[in-house]
């Protein structure tokens, strides 16, 4: 049997998840999806293809860790942090989750089937949402670990850790 996480290791995993896809959705951003135009568009739906099946290994293990962490914090939340900010960090969550399932996986199979320069144009200008929302949730991430740290043992003075 697997022993239950710690509030502070599922501080520190949601930090570190955070993060982590916060730099690859700026990669992506500003460097990968740019980059796309250049690809050769007579072949380009096998371009994206490929992009679609190495991207998914890099991406999806994190973003499950991080849906994970954030739902063990709403429900074991950590002694000294206010319960909006681990629902802030869902909601923003789950902001990144509806954009990638109705924006830019949409974009990404449309592109499968080949070059179509509006709908990579959509795909970049629709990106800046993950990137903003994951920008903001590694801050409110940050915010949890330093509210965490700022809570001396056995909780803030005059606190009831039975509350």
């Amino acid at each position: 049997m697997h022993p239950r996480p710690t509030a502070s290791s599922l501080v520190i995993g949601q930090v570190v998840v955070t993060a982590y896809m916060t730099g690859v959705i700026w990669l992506v951003q500003l460097v990968h999806y740019p980059l796309m135009a250049g690809w050769p568009h007579g072949d380009f739906g096998a371009w994206e293809t490929r992009h679609r099946a190495l991207i998914a290994p890099v991406v999806m293990p994190a973003m499950l860790a991080e849906g994970a962490c954030a739902a063990l914090l709403i429900v074991r939340p950590p002694r000294g942090v206010a319960r909006w900010l681990s629902w802030l960090g869902v909601a923003l969550l789950a902001g990144i989750w509806a954009s990638t399932a109705m924006i830019q996986i949409p974009c990404h199979e449309a592109l499968s089937a080949g070059w179509d320069a509006a709908v990579h144009e959509r795909l970049v200008a629709s990106n800046w949402i993950r990137t903003v929302l994951w920008s903001a949730r590694l801050v409110v991430a940050v915010a949890i670990a330093r509210a965490t740290i700022a809570v001396p043992p056995g909780g803030p003075a005059g606190s009831d850790p039975a509350a």
